[in-house]
């Protein structure tokens, strides 16, 4: 008897602190989650320059599900929940979340700093007057450009020294090490692109402006404008001829375009295809840098 009662003892004493110490672990959880800031960003691309810049400091919560298209998105009610109690919110701009206005007209947070990533930045204008009509003056493709990518880490940066001064030092160091991986990636393939007498590639889908600008390179695209349907057979006349008196070896598709003309046309000219990020999505799991130079690597091998 004496045993029994021992045994019963000892488990209710076991039992007791294990609730403790779970008690402690979930308040000890709950206040690391409380003393990070709270970022919410649009899609994957600026989930990935906050997580650079941010690190462990930050709790990110990402609005755009992967798979889904930023400029077709429409936010639901807990999406203005999140933007509620955040600290921040980044977004790429130039028309991207059309939607961003009339979300933050509706968000009951005075304190909510907004952050444009492509404050500061020169856009590139749009000039076909379908475009502009649709998608507005600027393409907003800003974040498949090394130095663009640069900008709204910046942007981000600023933003996070006014919410968490007292954790200066730790940002700008963030800022710094991802700012000197870009530029470092940046010259790296400058001096490879610079090398190749052939500058033009074909893509699905015209998300690489920035990226041409930067390295002095050409992009046609099977797609008329961002993801909005398939060629004419003007468009597709004009697409072939390009391609064969460019020596396209290559024409590259993106995860949310339909592959469909792309295909017909690198078997019209005797290309291959090969799937290139947009990281509008996370991609095999890759970050922004291990994406891009893949991208670029993609490129060049394609011009050679």
């Amino acid at each position: 008897m004496l045993k029994k009662l021992t045994i019963l003892i000892l488990f209710s004493f076991t039992l007791l602190t294990f609730t403790a110490c779970g008690s402690k672990n979930s308040e000890d959880n709950k206040t690391t989650s409380q003393s990070k800031t709270k970022v919410v960003v649009t899609f994957n691309a600026m989930r990935e320059i906050a997580a650079a810049v941010g690190k462990d400091k930050v709790d990110i919560v990402t609005i755009i599900p992967d798979g889904t298209e930023p400029h077709d998105f429409e936010p639901k009610a807990k999406d203005l929940e999140n933007l509620n109690d955040a600290k921040i919110f980044m977004y790429n701009g130039l028309s991207m979340e059309s939607w961003v206005d009339k979300v933050l007209e509706s968000v009951d947070n005075k304190n909510l700093i907004t952050v444009d990533g492509s404050k500061g930045y020169n856009a590139i204008k749009n000039t076909d007057s379908e475009e502009i009509e649709e998608h507005g003056q600027y393409d907003p493709h800003l974040w498949l450009s090394l130095k663009g990518a640069k900008n709204e880490a910046k942007n981000l940066k600023d933003a996070l020294v006014k919410t968490d001064p007292s954790n200066k030092a730790y940002y700008e160091k963030n800022y710094k090490d991802f700012a000197l991986q870009l530029d470092t990636l940046y010259d790296e393939y400058n001096k490879k692109f610079e090398a190749v007498s052939n500058k033009s590639f074909v893509t699905g889908h015209a998300a690489f402006a920035y990226l041409c600008r930067d390295y002095g390179l050409i992009q046609n695209s099977v797609e008329d404008v961002f993801a909005a349907g398939e060629p004419s057979a003007k468009k597709l006349k004009e697409l072939t001829d390009f391609c064969t008196k460019n020596n396209i070896k290559t024409v590259f598709v993106e995860d949310m375009v339909s592959p469909k003309v792309s295909n017909a046309l690198a078997k019209e000219v005797g290309a291959k295809v090969e799937t290139i990020h947009t990281i509008e999505s996370k991609e095999d799991n890759k970050d922004y840098i291990q994406c891009m130079r893949e991208n670029l690597e993609m490129i060049y091998t394609s011009l050679k």
